[in-house]
């Protein structure tokens, strides 16, 4: 069986993304913030539009740094969960591969982005084209013309990590991901390339 990707948004999509008092999903044994995605984007732009030059490059890679450990903690979490197990795991013939394509309809499903794989190369690298994401709306809203996308950086090297870097917890940092496109810079979707990072 494939992965069905309108069948896992459709099923995780109906899971109540809600943290209890102590900061936990319960559906999933993650941790969670309820912040609305206005006051991130905000907080981003705010950050980054106080700088320039190699500041401003450092804040945007402490940004994509943050995404990636939470991503790839995150990540863990959801696919170990009794919810991905019911649900994606039935689907899955190729591991890792099918973890990845399932793990972007999650993505999808919970409106962090519509973004899916439309090239692996296992191990080596990664394209995924976003048709719409939280942090373009900010930028747009921020007036920013330039790539934004620091959570879908973070996350999607931390996903590859996961995949490939090697056993949890010991696999962080040995992907990074580059912003090609932008709907923020004009472009139809916005389009990352995750590659190794060493």
């Amino acid at each position: 069986m494939a992965i069905d990707r309108e069948k896992i948004i459709a099923e995780m999509s109906k899971i109540r993304v809600v943290g209890n008092e102590e900061g936990l999903i319960p559906a999933l044994g993650v941790y969670v913030q309820q912040l609305p995605a206005d006051f991130w984007n905000e907080f981003s732009a705010r950050m980054i539009m106080s700088e320039t030059g190699p500041v401003r490059r450092e804040i945007e890679n402490m940004l994509v740094l943050a995404a990636r450990d939470c991503g790839y903690f995150t990540g863990h979490g959801i696919i170990t969960s009794p919810e991905w197990k019911a649900i994606v795991e039935p689907m899955i013939d190729r591991v890792p591969e099918d973890v990845l394509y399932g793990a972007y309809a999650v993505f999808a499903a919970w409106g962090w982005a519509d973004a899916e794989i439309i090239e692996l190369d296992p191990h080596v690298k990664m394209v995924l084209r976003a048709y719409s994401y939280y942090e373009a709306d900010g930028a747009i809203k921020a007036g920013i013309k330039f790539p934004f996308a620091y959570m879908i950086r973070g996350v999607s090297s931390a996903f590859m990590d996961l995949a490939y870097g090697g056993p949890y917890p010991h696999g962080r940092g040995k992907y990074k991901c580059d912003q090609t496109l932008g709907l923020e810079t004009g472009d139809p979707y916005g389009e990352f390339v995750v590659t190794k990072s060493w």
